[in-house]
């Protein structure tokens, strides 16, 4: 999709700062991070969201999750991470391109997560 930020960061036409790259997905640092540890995963392939996944993307979905630690204890956060998946509008899913964000860090002294 020309006009989707995260396909544009596919394609090499924006530059994103990657953590992680294989054939299906890519896993770069957030822009605006909620904690110390803020990575973006997403597919390569463009799927809108978790409301339009078919049994097709079961495969990429499952690396998302799988490569979930790896990428965390990698970018030091070997104690415990959060995987979240905004869906939709009222799941506050800002960029319609599904990703998971992986956030975590040292014990956080307030509060754990803003908004993200």
């Amino acid at each position: 999709m020309s006009d989707c930020i995260f396909c544009r960061i596919v394609d090499g036409q924006i530059p994103a700062k990657k953590v992680f790259e294989d054939e299906d997905i890519i896993a770069f640092n957030d822009i605006n991070p909620a904690r110390p540890v803020h990575v973006l995963v997403i597919p390569k392939k463009h799927i809108t969201s978790l409301a339009t996944v078919t049994p097709e993307d079961a495969p990429i979905l499952g690396k998302v999750l799988l490569k979930a630690n790896e990428i965390a204890t990698a970018q030091g956060s070997p104690d415990g991470f959060r995987v979240i998946i905004n869906t939709g509008r009222v799941g506050q899913q800002e960029v319609q391109h599904l990703h998971a964000h992986i956030v975590g860090g040292p014990d956080p002294v307030g509060p754990m997560l803003k908004r993200i």
